[in-house]
């Protein structure tokens, strides 16, 4: 079983970020796929990219886009006769700058390439940029991401930072939760959580939890739709009742207890919904989505929805007003909001990750660590303090265990591991939250789910 979750397939193929008032942190482990569809016949053109996030300073820039034809969405893409022009701009405002990409045949298909300018690769300020895909053959056009000039993707320059050994890391040596805060075995009675049978070879059970800020845990018992919530202190959980459809989904909860569910599976011709609940579970009500969804978190003006293909942050209610589609897509980012103001972006390549924390006067403190031990996907990255923490699931042929870093101005102030404890398998990153200096867990065996709590002052 070890084994199968050690694969770097398991990291999601998604960029999650946040940005608060501004705080965005940004989860990279795959390309970025942006699509535009007309109907199941008709033909679709596809494109994926890999956003440059953080870049080194004088790092030559090239940005390149696989381009791909095809008429519905679980077709295998075909290589297809395609131009485009990169949009691109020094800094966060004036125009873009208009560069034609190049066609570059590679194995499997057609290549879009540009070299961002030097002048504009070495802002300091980073710098902006999207591209527009057009197929004379089919008529179709895509905007890689789709709010084009309204939210394009955002590039970082990082600052002159002395790289972070993380070495090789050492096995079996997990850390001891501080106190199991939640437990259900798997069932459809009371106290208890179901199963779905999943998508590839582990089961679905528990795909999400969050914590509120009086400490309750509250974790998705999508199989047998329900909330099982945990009071501080409690032995038993409360069971609320939901009107979901009882698949893998995401989970967030407001301050006002709130609950938001984002579900991977839609009505037959209706777009993906944010679904919302009362604390008691009573139905409020659903907004469209601009694209499918995978995320969900809480900002402060309300909830927001990591989005694919654009691979952006997107705001589904504002102040309690549903965000229309068009306007989820205008707003788009790269990086998650935040309450608190900060903006963090996380970038993970092969075996190094890649993060700058950013206040209002621009880039306060960045961090390069580098693994001798080959990096998955990136769980976690919140603000902490002055500094981060950082939850990066590490692998071997035979083991994966997460590793938690708290990040201070100094580097590492603080690292231990904890092991996966992902027998099921849940909403892609929605296994660890972060609640004041205590670090929550949300785990599995075969006997059953919980969560665990890590305190992150204790030495």
């Amino acid at each position: 079983m070890e084994e199968r979750r050690a694969s770097p397939r398991r990291a999601p193929a998604l960029v999650a970020g946040v940005l608060s008032g501004v705080a965005a942190v940004v989860l990279a482990s795959a390309a970025l796929a942006h699509s535009l569809e007309s109907d199941a016949a008709e033909p679709l053109l596809e494109a994926s990219h890999l956003p440059a996030l953080l870049t080194d300073p004088g790092q030559s820039v090239e940005l390149a886009y696989d381009v791909y034809c095809t008429t519905s969405e679980s077709e295998a893409g075909r290589a297809c006769d395609a131009t485009g022009t990169l949009h691109v701009r020094a800094g966060t405002s004036g125009a873009f700058r208009e560069i034609a990409l190049r066609r570059d045949f590679v194995a499997d298909g057609l290549r879009l390439v540009a070299r961002v300018p030097d002048s504009i690769a070495a802002s300091r300020g980073g710098f902006h940029y999207f591209a527009v895909i057009e197929s004379a053959a089919s008529g179709l056009s895509v905007t890689v991401p789709g709010g084009g000039a309204e939210a394009p993707h955002r590039s970082l320059a990082l600052a002159q930072t002395d790289p972070v050994a993380l070495g090789r890391h050492d096995f079996g040596r997990a850390g001891v939760a501080d106190e199991r805060v939640a437990a259900a075995p798997w069932g459809s009675g009371a106290g208890h959580a179901g199963l779905e049978e999943g998508r590839n070879l582990a089961p679905i059970g528990g795909s999400s939890f969050d914590v509120g800020a009086d400490g309750a845990v509250s974790v998705l018992d999508e199989a047998n739709r329900r909330i099982l919530r945990w009071r501080p202190g409690a032995a038993a959980p409360e069971h609320v009742r939901l009107g979901i459809r009882g698949t893998l989904a995401d989970l967030s909860v407001g301050d006002d207890g709130t609950i938001y569910v984002l579900e991977t599976a839609a009505d037959a011709g209706r777009a993906q919904q944010l679904r919302v609940f009362g604390a008691d579970g009573a139905t409020r009500g659903a907004v469209d989505l601009a694209e499918r969804g995978s995320a969900v978190r809480m900002a402060a003006t309300g909830p927001v929805v990591l989005q694919q293909p654009a691979g952006q942050w997107m705001p589904a209610f504002v102040n309690g007003d549903a965000v229309a589609p068009a306007q989820q897509s205008r707003a788009g980012r790269a990086g998650r909001p935040y309450r608190g103001g900060s903006e963090v972006v996380v970038l993970r390549e092969r075996d190094e990750v890649r993060a700058a924390l950013l206040g209002a006067n621009g880039t306060r403190r960045t961090w390069r660590l580098q693994s001798d031990t080959p990096l998955a996907e990136v769980q976690l990255a919140e603000p902490y303090r002055d500094g981060l923490v950082l939850v990066v699931r590490t692998y071997s042929d035979d083991a994966a265990e997460f590793v938690v870093l708290v990040l201070d101005r100094t580097g590492i102030a603080r690292r231990f591991s904890l092991e996966a404890n992902d027998w099921a398998e849940t909403a892609p990153v929605s296994r660890f939250r972060l609640l004041n200096s205590s670090l929550y867990q949300l785990g599995s065996t075969p006997a059953g789910l919980f969560v665990d709590r890590f305190d992150l002052e204790e030495e």
